[in-house]
């Protein structure tokens, strides 16, 4: 087996979610197969056990492989700390902070980084299925490319292109892209996948024949739209959330740099559970539990909520009586200040905090990433709960005294996380994934409804591998898996 490619005429043309499907298909199949991003660029991300730092989509391809995390799988993670520059993560660890138009000649270099993650995983797994970024189209981005075609020319694999007909424009999209790319990078597709169709697939069948005869190229599956289909999210907030039964109101502030708002999916497909997203020029409103999210740029996002007169908003929540959780970044905007000296995240060097808690947070270059294990405090019964750590900053205070959590398992050592008010009104925590253990989940929503919520929370790993045999379903009905398959093998 060998690899293969799958790139996309626009960005959420369903490239995660066909690899994803694809990984479940080969592993059904007894196949040893590793998902593969060259290059990523997302704020949501995941701890691998051996503590890096990779995109959440391969942390999902992963488990649809049902392969442990590695930092292989996404070599190169850039998370935007500004409009213009990113934090540049290489095999799992930040080397440094860099402006767009520094990262486009560090390229070279981030190039041998993902080849050298290739041939690792080249010598240990039967195939790799590989998700580009974007599109292969972008002509200013086509210099020194290690996202599509210029890996793919590199390593000389089959490429796939996927559309989302939902978009409209489908053939014209495909064949655009096509005659974008040069003879020797059209030479390496080897076919078409539509996605998201909808309506009779007979209306289609005109279009997919003069596409097929103008570009001598097969279409390989037209992929139905998948309604309510709930996976992972690599960078988009999905803010649909329909509840049933509305026993808990949570509002979530959406700061410009939220990160790993994937926290979040428990509660919105909790049925008893009505979250929602408060975004810029919004107010707060009436609402059980305000959360405040992990920032990539802690400092100007706090100088944002600020701005929003949210920070208000937030004392008169406290004064009903009414719970706050903040969550790493979250976490640190509870605190009496925030102090970055060395210039981790941003110019400014230190900001005024929300004062909800006694301690202060200082932002460092060494960064946390582990995955760990502990209890709960907030209810008697000491919950049992897993996450992972993914933060720049260290706390220290007073308030810090009062834990949120006891570990029994942290790689550093470390005894205790977060905070609970001596009101038991504000919480913090650094742990990510804390909705996701339903037990932990059921003691964190008791005490936001004040009790009146007894239910567990949303199972999300058993709805999750439910999404999955789902989208490997679909994938085996819709496609030409066979020949698929065949572009995959050395005999092709």
């Amino acid at each position: 087996m060998k690899t293969l490619m799958i790139q996309g005429t626009t960005s959420d043309a369903g490239k995660s979610t066909l690899v994803a499907g694809l990984c479940r298909v080969l592993a059904r199949r007894g196949l040893q197969v590793a998902p593969f991003k060259p290059q990523n660029m997302a704020l949501n991300s995941a701890v691998t056990p051996c503590g890096g730092e990779i995109g959440r989509a391969q942390a999902l391809q992963a488990i649809a492989a049902k392969v442990e995390l590695s930092t292989d799988f996404n070599p190169i993670l850039l998370k935007p700390n500004s409009d213009t520059g990113a934090q540049v993560i290489i095999h799992g660890r930040a080397i440094s902070n860099m402006e767009a138009a520094k990262y486009q000649d560090y390229k070279k270099v981030a190039m041998q980084a993902v080849l050298a993650s290739h041939q690792r995983l080249d010598a240990q797994y039967q195939a790799i299925l590989v998700e580009g970024a974007g599109s292969p189209a972008e002509i200013n981005l086509r210099e020194n490319d290690i996202a599509n075609m210029g890996f793919a020319c590199e390593v000389n694999c089959p490429v796939i292109i996927v559309a989302d007909i939902d978009k409209g424009g489908v053939f014209a999209h495909l064949v655009g892209t096509l005659a974008l790319l040069s003879e020797a990078e059209q030479a390496l597709v080897k076919g078409f996948v539509i996605n998201r169709f909808r309506g009779d697939i007979g209306l289609l069948q005109s279009g997919l024949d003069w596409l097929e005869a103008y570009t001598n190229k097969p279409v390989l599956g037209v992929l139905p739209y998948l309604h309510s289909l709930n996976l992972d999210a690599e960078d988009a907030v999905t803010v649909e959330n329909h509840v049933t039964d509305k026993q808990l109101s949570v509002r979530v502030l959406l700061l410009p740099h939220i990160s790993n708002h994937t926290d979040f999916d428990s509660l919105r497909l909790h049925p008893n559970v009505d979250l929602r997203y408060v975004r810029h020029g919004e107010r707060i409103g009436a609402a059980d539990l305000i959360i405040i999210p992990g920032s990539k740029n802690v400092i100007s996002d706090l100088a944002f909520l600020q701005s929003q007169s949210w920070q208000a908003e937030i004392l008169r929540h406290l004064r009903f009586g009414g719970k706050v959780l903040g969550i790493c970044g979250g976490l640190q905007m509870l605190g009496k200040a925030i102090l970055d000296p060395d210039g981790v995240e941003s110019t400014q060097q230190s900001i005024e905090a929300l004062s909800l808690a006694d301690f202060t947070t200082t932002l460092t270059n060494n960064k946390t990433l582990t995955q760990v294990s502990g209890h709960c405090l907030l209810a008697d019964t000491y919950e049992a709960i897993h996450g992972y750590e993914i933060h720049c900053g260290v706390s220290d205070g007073p308030a810090l005294d009062s834990p949120f959590m006891h570990f029994t398992e942290h790689p550093t050592g470390q005894i205790k996380d977060g905070f609970i008010s001596s009101d038991k009104q504000v919480v913090g925590t650094y742990l990510h994934g804390l909705f996701d253990n339903p037990n932990a989940a059921k003691a964190i929503l008791t005490w936001a409804s004040d009790g009146r919520m007894q239910a567990l929370g949303f199972d999300l790993a058993k709805h999750r591998e439910q999404q999955l045999e789902r989208l490997a379903d679909t994938c085996e009905q819709y496609l030409n898996i066979e020949e698929i398959l065949a572009l995959l093998s050395t005999d092709k």
